[in-house]
Order: C-alpha cells, then structure tokens, then sequence
C-alpha cells in the first residue's frame, strides 16, 4: 500500500471520529414564504394581452357588412364555406362570453381579454351572447370583431348557442 492510500485511509477514519455522535439538526426557525411572483406575472401578462386585444377595437372605423340577412363577415382569405359552417353550428364553441347588463367600454374589454384568452389556449370557436335588448352592443360586437385581425370569421349563432343575440367567432390561431 502506498503511503498516499494510507493518509487517506487516516483522514477517513479521523473524520469519522470526528463526527462520531452527531445528528442532523432539524430546520425549524425559517418558514419558506410560496413564491407568488409567477401568478402576479401571468395576471400581469394577461392583463397586457387583454388591453392589446381592446386597442383592435374602434368605434369610428365602421366596416362594410352586409345588411340584408343575419350578421356574418368572413376575412377576404376566408372562404365563404367556413362561414356556412358557422351557420350550420357545425364549429361547437368552447368559450362563451355573456354581456347581457355590459356597457359599451366593458363589453369592449372582455371582448379582448375573451380573444387574448382564446390565443393563448389554442381556441378556435367562441360564442358571444351580446343579447338583443336595445340592439346597441347588436351594432357594435360585429364592428369591433371586424377589425381584430385574428377573427376569420363570424355568423349569427344557431338556435342553440343564442340564435338573434349571439355571434359565433372563427379565429385563426398563430403558430408558436
């Protein structure tokens, strides 16, 4: 045996005697605080993406929809096809936005954070029940979803998802 292997095989065992009889002490004193920095930022995040959404929506810009008929409006490299679609109930949503009792400013925001949602969980078909009432958010949803640029397509809702006061929204959802 070597004399490096034999200081070895010494400061082993003297380590050994040293911490002959000693036990772990248990960690008592500190409480860990939960880390909340990462809720604080997607609320953050979410907040942001939501007023992004809204600054899409203008109440002076006033797009060409067709008059006659229920409300639908297809992007120019939308087919009408996927509007027939709609129409037909064929796309079921999976996002509903009720704004029945909403004035005009926060109809427009939860209008924006419904699609900053729907991009961020990959949602394709979204229904918006703005009611008839006084026909006031009737005018203006169609207006506003015209000038978001991830809305394809929209069409007056089937029977079953609200028919004369809700809209089914077609959006085109960006590869990541």
């Amino acid at each position: 045996m070597s004399n490096k292997d034999q200081n070895i095989d010494d400061d082993f065992s003297l380590f050994q005697d040293a911490v002959k009889g000693i036990k772990k002490l248990r960690q008592d004193t500190i409480l860990q605080k939960p880390n909340r920095e990462t809720k604080q930022k997607e609320f953050k995040r979410s907040f942001r993406d939501a007023k992004d959404n809204e600054f899409f929506f203008s109440d002076e810009f006033v797009p060409h929809l067709e008059e006659e008929g229920p409300t639908r409006y297809a992007r120019s490299d939308v087919s009408k096809y996927e509007v027939k679609r709609l129409r037909r109930g064929v796309y079921v949503p999976d996002v509903y936005l009720d704004m029945h009792g909403m004035t005009q400013q926060e109809a427009k925001a939860e209008l924006g954070s419904m699609i900053a949602y729907c991009l961020k969980e990959n949602i394709h078909c979204a229904c918006v029940m703005h009611g008839i009432g006084k026909h006031i958010l009737k005018q203006k949803v169609p207006i506003w979803l015209a000038q978001h640029p991830d809305v394809m397509a929209f069409h007056q809702a089937p029977l079953e998802f609200g028919g004369d006061g809700a809209l089914l929204i077609l959006l085109s959802i960006p590869e990541k």
